[in-house]
């Protein structure tokens, strides 16, 4: 497999403190919002897959997006600070509700929804989902937001956990885990489609 170097100077030099570039926290929830509607977050790279889809988040970015959330979304969040109190307990990542901004890229953001500085020095983020289906492999949008965190934050590494539900209902005890960790090649990709998609979005609020 041919590997692409990176040629941005942020690859080169260690990012700033993570802490020193929080833009909001989902607490305040307009301060949050408006902040992610100026820039790419990890949701949004979660859907970049090519072409298409660069257009299709740049539509959504400008116009609104219609989906407000159904009845997987309420339980993914109803569990969610359960499952991060676990990821505390078993793996001292504690949750996080902050938005950063990537190193120099203040329109690259992410709300990972937990960190933790290890002693060496790493950063090491989790990632907290909810799922109706048994899973054979990671689906590739997690991948892609995990991908996208880790270059934000400048994180090592990614736990990303999920817990199966049965008609909402947890189907095991403890949730699934699995460490993700930073492919440079996958993150060297998505910081290009997500450039594209800031492109369009300025060039459209331009005319």
């Amino acid at each position: 497999m041919t590997v692409i170097q990176p040629t941005l100077d942020l690859w080169d030099e260690p990012a700033p403190d993570h802490r020193d570039r929080i833009v909001a926290r989902s607490a305040d929830r307009v301060a949050w919002l408006k902040a992610r509607s100026r820039g790419v977050t990890a949701t949004d790279v979660a859907r970049l897959s090519g072409p298409a889809s660069v257009r299709s988040v740049a539509n959504d970015k400008l116009f609104g997006y219609g989906f407000g959330g159904n009845a997987y979304t309420d339980h993914g969040r109803a569990r969610e600070p359960e499952i991060a109190r676990w990821v505390e307990r078993n793996h001292g990542i504690v949750s996080s509700d902050a938005l950063f901004h990537a190193a120099g890229e203040t329109e690259h953001l992410a709300t990972p929804d937990g960190l933790a500085l290890r002693t060496s020095g790493h950063l090491e983020l989790a990632e907290i989902k909810t799922t109706s289906s048994r899973w054979k492999s990671i689906p590739r949008s997690y991948l892609r937001q995990i991908w996208w965190q880790q270059y934000v934050l400048g994180a090592e590494r990614t736990l990303l956990v999920w817990e199966q539900h049965d008609d909402f209902v947890p189907i095991s005890s403890e949730p699934e885990c699995r460490w993700i960790d930073r492919d440079e090649n996958e993150i060297y990709q998505l910081v290009r489609l997500a450039d594209q998609v800031l492109h369009l979005m300025r060039d459209a609020r331009s005319r």
